[in-house]
């Protein structure tokens, strides 16, 4: 019997971005390092921001170029279909998996709204999380499990929530500073 090779998430390394929704807000927060090998250049850029008239927020890993290019691309699919989130996702994977250009590109995005979260992964992936958070980068893994114990734990907001994770995702990944942009939707 011959074995199927999966595609997997590559791992990004070099930042945290981390999306979720919790009482009805969803928030998406990213750190502001930007590194070149082992030396950090910047300190303070931002990886997240609003999109579709402030309807949806996405956020970047990767190579910022490359990020930029998914932002132009994720925008145009947005305004392609009025908004519609989960559309918009399914297509830019579609073009992002048939594109020889865009499957060059080395980045993935978190976008969600107050109804729905999304990872596009520089494989093509589209992938919904099971709950409600979800995190990517080399800090994600750690975002990622903090958000999930304080969603569990604690009577936090979304906005505490995601500060908090970011924080401790900060206090432990190298390629993570404590620079944060927060977004949010209420």
């Amino acid at each position: 019997m011959k074995a199927v090779q999966m595609s997997y998430l590559k791992p990004v390394h070099a930042t945290t971005i981390i999306g979720l929704r919790h009482k009805g807000v969803a928030v998406l927060a990213g750190d502001g390092q930007v590194t070149y090998g082992d030396m950090v250049l910047k300190t303070g850029a931002r990886k997240v921001r609003k999109l579709y008239h402030d309807q949806v927020l996405a956020g970047f890993a990767g190579g910022a170029a490359d990020a930029f290019t998914l932002f132009e691309r994720f925008e145009a699919k947005l305004d392609e279909f009025n908004g519609n989130l989960p559309r918009s996702a399914v297509e830019l994977a579609k073009d992002w998996r048939m594109d020889r250009y865009l499957r060059r590109l080395d980045a993935q995005l978190v976008v969600l709204n107050k109804e729905k979260i999304f990872l596009l992964s520089g494989t093509g992936d589209l992938i919904e999380p099971d709950d409600t958070v979800i995190a990517i980068g080399s800090g994600g893994p750690f975002a990622l499990a903090a958000a999930r114990a304080l969603l569990a734990h604690t009577r936090l907001s979304a906005l505490q929530i995601a500060r908090e994770a970011m924080e401790i995702a900060a206090g432990i990944c190298i390629f993570t500073n404590d620079k944060l942009t927060i977004e949010t939707l209420e």
